[in-house]
Order: C-alpha cells, then structure tokens, then sequence
C-alpha cells in the first residue's frame, strides 16, 4: 500500500540509477532461523577495535591501531592514519591519495584482506586533513563510505579528519531528560540566509530567549547537489559540506551547551539517496533482495544473509553522532519502514548503542513511526525498543482540520471537534487500534499509562508545512485569534512541544520541497511529487499549477530560507510563545505535565473546557473556544466548579493587546461568563473571600451583557426608584 503522502513530499522512491549498498565491520552475532527456514546473522555487540589485527604500510614495526570505529580512516596517536573497509565484493584494494599539486601526493595503500570481508592497512605518512579514495582490483576509485567529511561533495575525495583535534568546552553538561524540553526543528541550509553551522550558532541565543531547550536538526549527512532537505544522505558518517567544516558542526553544538540548549540530530536509516552512493561497490549485501522496497529506495538488509556487517554500519553511525559530536540524541525517521525480523529490532540494538556511546550524559531517542506502535516506548526488558518519545502526527491533524476547516486526504479521518481535541491532550493518540479510511487499516496502539511528555506535538513541522501546494505557514490559513487560542492549548498541554522554525517569528516564509538534482532523476522526482501532491484534490485544480514550485529550482530553495529577524524581542507572535513557554516552565500545575490529571468537557459546537488538577487545590482551568462567542456559557458542567474555598482568577489570555489581540470580557464570579470567539482564556484557582452556606435565591442579579447599554442604564435607573 502506499504510504501516506505528507512523508512522500520529501521522499520518494527512485529508480536505482545510480546504485545503493553498505558496509560494516565483523561482529559477535547469534544465528536464527526466519520462517523460510533461512540463516539470518545478527549482531549482538560491536566488535572490540582492540581485536583488529594492524596491516600497515611496511614502515617500520607498529602496534595494533586504536579505533573509535570498526570501519573509515582514523589517525592514530603515534604517527599515520589506519584505514579499514567492508568490501566483500572486491579482491584487491588499495587507498590512493589525492593533491592538488600531484608532486604531493602520498604512494598508493595498499590494503590487506583480513580474510573476512574487510580490508585494512595504516599509512604511516597520512595525517588530518589528507584526501583520498578506494582503489578497486578493477582501478575505479570511490569515497570511503564511512567517510567523515566529503569537501567536494559526495563525488569527490573524502578526508581523513581527527575529531581529536577539537578543544570541547562542555565538560560539565549533562544531557537531557525528556520532562519540560521543548523542541524546535530547523532545517541548516534555510535557518539564516547563510546557512552555515556558523551562523546557525549565532542565532541561538534567541531560541533561548524564547524558552526554547532542544534544538532538533533536519539530516546533514552529505547528499547529492547544492541544496536539499537531508533525508537522501549517502554519506552517513560526513556532515553536509556546503554547512561547513566537521568541527564548525562541533563548535555549534560546544555554542549550544553553553547556553544550556541541548541537540539532537535526524537520522534516516531507512534508506539510501539515489545519487552518490556508492556502497554498491564494495559490497552487494546492503540491500535486502527479497524484500520489497519502501516509498524512498531498495529496502536495506538488516536480517539477510551477511547482514551483520550492515547492522553494525548503522549501529556505529547512531553512536558516532553522540561520542564525536557531543550530540544530545537522535530523531530516527520513518522507522515504520525499517524492516526487521531479528530476535532483537535494529532500532531496539541502536538505543542501547547510543546510551552507551553517551557514558555519563542523558540522552533524548525520538522516532518518528506513522504505524503508532507503543512498544517502541516500553524498555527492553519489557521487549521493547527503549526509546524516549515519538512523533504525534494526530494532535497535529486534528488542530490543522479545526483552524483550517479542511480535512482532504490523509486528514479525511480528522474532524478537528473539541471532543477530538480534548481526546488528543488526554489520550496521546488518537488512533489506537481503530480503523482508519485513508490508510484502509487498523491504526495504532493503546497509550493507557504511556506519560503524555513521551508524545511530541507540533503545529507545524518540515512535512506538514511542505505538504501543501505552496507550502504555507499555518498561520496563513486561519485567523490570527484562532491562530492563538490553539498555540495556547498545544503549548499548555502535557505532551512535548516542537516549533519549526520561524514559527516563533510569525514567519510567512513558506517551506517548500527542494533538491538539487538533473535528468532523469530530476524529472522522475517533478513527476512524484505532483503525483503524491494529487492526493490533495485541492491542489490538482488547472489554476494551481502555475504557482506551485519546481521542487528541483534553487527558487523553492531560496523562498524557504527564513529572513534575519529585525527586532524580534518585539514580535507579537515571539512574545505570545515567550508568555506561554514561560507559563508551561514556571506555573506549579502545567508543569508536572500530568495527563491522568486532566479532564474535558465539550462546551459548545467549538468550545471545551480542560480542568487541570493540580497539587492541593492548584487547578488550572482552561477555556477553548475555536467558533462564536459563547454566552451565555453553559454552567451545568461540573469541571468548571472552583475547588472549595476557591475562585477561578484570570491567569492569561490569547486576546491580550500585547499579541495584537482584540481583548476579552470580564470573567467575574457570581454573573454568567461569555466566553469569547476564537480566545484560550486561562484560570488559576485562587482563594474565595466567605460567602454563606446558602445564599439567598436571586442574592445576585447579573445584567445582560447582550442588552443595549442605554436600556440597562434605563432598568437600572427605574430600579433604584423603586428602592426609593
């Protein structure tokens, strides 16, 4: 079945022009049997580096080389660089170096079979910063697929880097925790006009300001062409190089932990990009070659024949990020397409990984998996995969349906009704084993005693941005008040919030799908994405075409970009997130992110209440209303009854003048409240003054707001006569 179109408007599968594989080192493995009966080995631990036998140059006796990785080019401490590859394919192998002055260059490598796939050899000569390439028995010369760095982009050369050349200054970090983080995604290329690590880094000090904690970056392993989104890397180990250099990279995230933000970076182990990947090469085991392919490329093999050296690729990327970059986790993509029948999941062999890499330091695992299985969360020893949260595409779909009135294609299961609304701050999920129409399926699992800060919610994201003719921001096709009434509901409820970027400036930047590739891979990506934007009718009428952008234009590249913010301290919709993440942090009962301590009400055909229980009689209550005004408001719900002794006291609104907003009616107690339209009110429960046991019917005569004022000034008048 095809997958769902928000994931296709950045990735799709392309034909193999330009082929796909992987590699990875020997490692201890246990054999098991699929259902075929046939042999699968998987990989229980990285292999000890300390094991490798040393196959050097010649020059001299030397010892066995230390390694951070089973595979690439590291230097070593005493003198060289030792060179290790998984190449089953070839029967010689050689590293040639590269200069830009010939006269340079060091002799050619040659590289020793270790006998089991792997060759290996130390060039005592080499050093930080040498280029260089594999040499096959055939004499075509690839990059290393394990390479750190590739400065000519993912054709060219790769580079010996010495990650140990780098001063850190985050010696007492810690890490994260996943409670009270909050999220903010950026994509590298478009964050700054620049679009450099560099310049990234001094623009964090206003995420901070912000009430920001995480920085959640899109996928910078090296790709093909100028520009791109990050999800077709090749090169798994090598930081994009128009970003910048490897240690630019390290001095954004030493930047970042000194301000006390954390960093966490996507990966895609999914699938290989169709340009510059040349695993194929060396080995022909990357792929699986029974399984079908998924919606991005050839599925990868994690549970064939020879695939332990391709679990242990992957398995070393994931523990590479954090040890080498001080990287705070990972956000895994689309592991719904990671396929996998090993008695232990690959994903479940890449956290425990990861952890280990991290030593001491917390670290925060994401997933990002649209089949909404809860076992990804439950520890390992419950048979699990360990991770810390996952992506939470519901709230998300059903909030757009509720601003925008729309709910084509895959949010045709969506109604965006307060009940939906309350359901997903309660519940997590909204899915959790129903059917869902679009997808013609059951869909997801039950979340009964899942922590609601483990469900990240967004309002907007790269996909859901993209996902659209024009790529236009969500504040762009609602109303700025119901705009704020619901970033109010997503910042306070109890799950873990994510901003993309610009959001927090009121950006109307669109973000749109772009990468830089040629014929025919160029068109055979035209063609998809109009075809998977096709299950939008609304995009498919004749006087949209002209305005939809060519995804391979380095217009849609530029257009993405976020413009310097001037004066952004200002801003009405950075100080309206400020306010609210302010709110969130500090306020005694949003922050204990309880949802077994929440209960809803539906108020009216677009209003609900959430009553928030807090320690003692700490309630929040808070007042939702997407549709007209409400009033008067109905008071037979129980949830809007203050705790005893108490009174409902206004805490903070949408509607205040500081957001650009149009005020709101007095809520006052002992007099019906109007709720107004499109406004998120906030009540904190504060202590009463005494009233009677019971007071006296008609004790209070409240006026109706919704009478000229001229005739109740006249009712009034005619009533103090009375009196008289």
């Amino acid at each position: 079945m095809k997958h769902l179109l928000r994931r296709s408007a950045r990735k799709r599968r392309f034909p193999a022009l330009y082929g796909v594989g992987r590699f990875a080192i020997t490692v201890p493995a246990v054999e098991q049997h699929d259902e075929s009966g046939a042999n699968i080995v998987t990989p229980t631990t990285l292999t000890p580096t300390t094991r490798i036998e040393d196959k050097h140059d010649g020059r001299g006796e030397r010892e066995r080389p230390a390694r951070r990785l089973p595979i690439g080019a590291e230097v070593q401490s005493g003198a060289g660089v030792h060179f290790r590859i998984w190449a089953p394919n070839c029967e010689k192998l050689d590293v040639v170096f590269e200069s830009e002055n010939e006269a340079d260059a060091l002799e050619p490598l040659e590289l020793v079979p270790e006998g089991n796939g792997y060759f290996s050899g130390t060039a005592v000569s080499a050093g930080d910063g040498v280029l260089y390439r594999y040499r096959t028995g055939s004499g075509d010369c690839y990059p290393d697929p394990a390479s750190r760095f590739q400065p000519q982009g993912p054709h060219g050369p790769s580079q010996v880097v010495d990650p140990g050349q780098y001063a850190w200054h985050d010696h007492d970090w810690k890490g994260l925790r996943l409670e009270g983080q909050v999220f903010y995604e950026l994509h590298l290329g478009t964050f700054t006009p620049e679009g450099t690590w560099n310049a990234a880094a001094e623009h964090l000090h206003r995420l901070v300001e912000l009430g920001v904690t995480v920085i959640e970056v899109m996928p910078v392993a090296e790709f093909a062409g100028a520009f791109g989104w990050g999800y077709d890397g090749v090169d798994l180990f090598a930081p994009h190089h128009d970003y910048g250099k490897p240690d630019d990279m390290r001095r954004l995230v030493d930047r970042a932990h000194a301000l006390g933000l954390g960093v966490v970076l996507d990966v895609v182990y999914n699938h290989f990009g169709p340009d510059g990947c040349y695993h194929h090469a060396f080995s022909s085991h990357y792929l699986h070659k029974e399984r079908r392919s998924n919606d991005w490329g050839d599925a990868l093999n994690f549970d064939g024949p020879d695939s332990g050296p391709v679990r242990e690729y992957f398995i070393a990327n994931a523990g590479y990020w954090i040890s080498e970059y001080h990287l705070d986790g990972l956000r895994l993509d689309a592991i719904h397409a990671i396929h996998d029948s090993s008695t232990e999941h690959i994903v479940a062999q890449i956290t425990r990984h990861t952890r280990a890499a991290g030593g001491e330091r917390s670290l925060l695992l994401i997933a990002e998996n649209e089949a909404q299985n809860v076992r990804l969360l439950r520890p390992h020893d419950e048979g699990g995969y360990g991770l810390d949260g996952v992506w939470n595409d519901d709230f998300h779909h059903s909030a757009r349906v509720a601003l925008t009135g729309h709910n084509e294609a895959y949010y045709c299961d969506y109604r965006g009704t307060p009940q939906e609304l309350v359901s997903a701050v309660k519940w997590g999920y909204l899915f959790q084993g129903q059917f869902c129409k679009w997808q013609q399926k059951l869909r997801g699992t039950c979340t009964f005693g899942i922590p609601a800060a483990r469900f990240v919610t967004y309002l907007e994201n790269h996909d859901q941005v993209a996902n659209s003719a024009r790529g236009l921001r969500l504040k762009d096709l609602t109303s700025p008040a119901r705009y704020r009434a619901m970033a109010a509901l997503w910042l306070l409820a109890p799950q873990t919030p994510l901003l993309f970027q610009g959001q927090e400036l009121g950006s109307s930047r669109p973000f749109l799908y772009f990468a830089d590739h040629t014929d025919p891979l160029a068109n055979s990506i035209r063609e998809g994405r109009r075809q998977d934007l096709a299950g939008f009718q609304s995009t498919t009428h004749p006087d949209l075409r002209a305005v939809i952008a060519d995804p391979m234009s380095r217009t849609a590249f530029l257009e993405s970009k976020l413009d310097d913010p001037a004066d952004y301290q200002k801003n009405p919709t950075f100080l309206l997130f400020q306010d609210l993440l302010k709110l969130r942090r500090e306020d005694p009962t949003f922050r204990l992110q309880r949802s077994e301590s929440i209960h809803g009400a539906v108020l009216g055909p677009e209003g609900f209440a959430l009553r928030y229980l807090g320690d003692g009689s700490n309630d929040r209550l808070l007042l939702v209303n997407l549709g007209r005004d409400l009033y008067p408001m109905p008071n037979s719900e129980p949830l809007l009854a203050p705790p005893p002794a108490m009174q409902w006291s206004l805490l903070w609104y949408s509607e205040h003048p500081r957001y650009e907003g149009s005020g709101i009616s007095p809520l006052e107690p002992g007099r019906p409240w109007r709720l107004s339209g499109n406004c998120t009110v906030v009540l904190a429960a504060r202590p009463a003054p005494p009233r009677p046991e019971e007071p006296e019917m008609g004790s209070t005569q409240p006026e109706d707001d919704d009478v000229h004022p001229a005739i109740r000034r006249k009712r009034r008048e005619n009533t103090d006569a009375s009196r008289d």
